[in-house]
């Protein structure tokens, strides 16, 4: 992995728009050639961080989501920006389409829908032995040719079978706790569950 320079840095900001940022500054900036650049500050573990990068470990993850025919952005180049704190980025070309939040929010029929395809997705992701931890409306896009992607997947697991009932059961926990912590009211969440159970059936 190069190290970027301050300049080409500065150039990425100046030339960019961040489109998603916290306390310690841009997540996320949509670059002047169409990519996006996604920056990782890891807050533990920094050692681990510094000799496998979190930009390195979501290229990985792609490789690995896409050699199980998801879809995935296409990772591009991965950098560091500050190696002695562990702060990497990945440039990638981003999925089309809308997240299934942006639906949701905008056009609840049209999500109610497409909740039975969105819980035979969620199948078959556990059934591919993909454990999602951060599966939730705003990482799981509808993609123009009907087919859903997946983004921001650093902490996705793998397992070499289809998940355990403990861990699908978590991952609904997971996605049960999203909804609250972002006060997502009306969700039919009894409705999400059934269709996964016909799913299985089918």
């Amino acid at each position: 992995m190069r190290i970027v320079t301050a300049n080409e840095w500065q150039q990425w900001l100046a030339n960019g728009r961040v489109i998603e940022q916290d306390a310690r500054g841009p997540k996320v900036i949509a670059c002047a050639d169409g990519q996006l650049l996604k920056v990782f500050r890891p807050r533990r573990r920094l050692w681990l961080a510094r000799w496998f990068s979190h930009a390195q470990r979501f290229t990985t993850h792609a490789q690995q989501l896409s050699a199980r025919g998801l879809c995935v952005p296409q990772v591009t180049e991965c950098v560091w920006i500050e190696r002695h704190h562990a702060v990497s980025a990945c440039r990638y070309v981003p999925l089309p389409g809308y997240s299934m939040e942006q639906l949701f929010q905008q056009s609840p029929d049209d999500f109610l829908a497409l909740l039975p395809e969105f819980a035979a997705f969620i199948r078959e992701l556990h059934q591919k032995g993909v454990y999602f931890r951060s599966l939730h409306l705003g990482n799981v896009l509808r993609l123009p040719d009907g087919h859903f992607g997946l983004i921001d997947f650093l902490d996705v697991r793998f397992r070499s079978n289809p998940l355990s009932l403990r861990l699908v059961r978590r991952n609904f926990q997971h996605l049960h706790g999203y909804l609250v912590r972002n006060k997502i009211e009306h969700f039919p969440w009894e409705a999400l569950q059934a269709h996964y159970a016909r799913a299985g059936s089918a």
